[in-house]
């Protein structure tokens, strides 16, 4: 059914955007600027290099992140917004925010 609404609904269509278990956190660390993908592995909690991989293909595909890769041996291949991830920054201080006071709750309790 959301499928349905993809390109339609804003929720429907950004949920879809950042279904993968680990594209919130992949859009948090390349927002901080351009990011090489062993130390985006290095980054990331107990992630397989071909699960980072498959997330960082959707995230392409989806038009949010962009792969550069430069002619020179050693490979070296970036990542980095496109500017319609770039766009992502205002929700990405939005989960931090509510993150942040979310943590206060659990602590309290």
């Amino acid at each position: 059914m959301a499928e349905d609404l993809y390109g339609r609904c804003p929720f429907a269509t950004t949920q879809r955007l950042i279904q993968g278990k680990w594209a919130i956190l992949i859009m948090h660390h390349i927002s901080n600027g351009p990011i090489r993908f062993n130390e985006l592995l290095r980054k990331m909690p107990k992630m397989t290099h071909a699960t980072l991989s498959n997330q960082l293909k959707q995230l392409e595909d989806e038009g949010l992140i962009e792969r550069k890769e430069y002619a020179q041996i050693p490979p070296k291949v970036e990542y980095s917004l496109t500017d319609i991830g770039r766009k992502f920054d205002v929700v990405l201080d939005g989960i931090q925010e509510f993150g942040l006071e979310y943590i206060q709750y659990l602590n309290k309790n």
